[in-house]
């Protein structure tokens, strides 16, 4: 037997807007919320999903566990206007002006990655 990751918790100030954000960026929807937090996943039901707690405390340092997202369907440069668009903003986390991904961050500072590679260019090259 062997582990399954079942759901990624994400602390914040403000769960609805993080939870919402994330709802918007992955195209999922909120499967349960309560006083603690908000579940969110995918609309078929199937895991990971993302738990989203409420606590009082800012985040204060980059996080050491991060999402790297890859476009589907449209360019990076599409889906790099989409993200803003939701809330998304760019950061920095000390990455070299070469990196081929953009690190943007959810609208309580967490950070993500957008690949360069879209999931079909990913898929083609093996």
């Amino acid at each position: 037997m062997t582990s399954r990751l079942a759901a990624i918790a994400i602390d914040a100030r403000n769960p609805r807007v993080v939870a919402d954000f994330w709802c918007a960026v992955l195209h999922w929807r909120v499967l349960e919320e309560d006083d603690e937090g908000i579940g969110i996943g995918p609309p078929d039901g199937s895991r990971p999903s993302i738990d989203v707690f409420a606590v009082p405390e800012p985040k204060s340092v980059k996080n050491r566990l991060h999402f790297d997202l890859r476009a589907d369907g449209v360019s990076t440069a599409q889906e790099l206007e989409r993200l803003l668009a939701l809330g998304a903003r760019r950061t920095d986390v000390g990455q070299g002006p070469d990196v081929s991904w953009v690190v943007l961050a959810d609208p309580e500072g967490n950070e993500f990655c957008l690949l360069s590679r879209t999931v079909q260019d990913q898929k083609n090259q093996g």
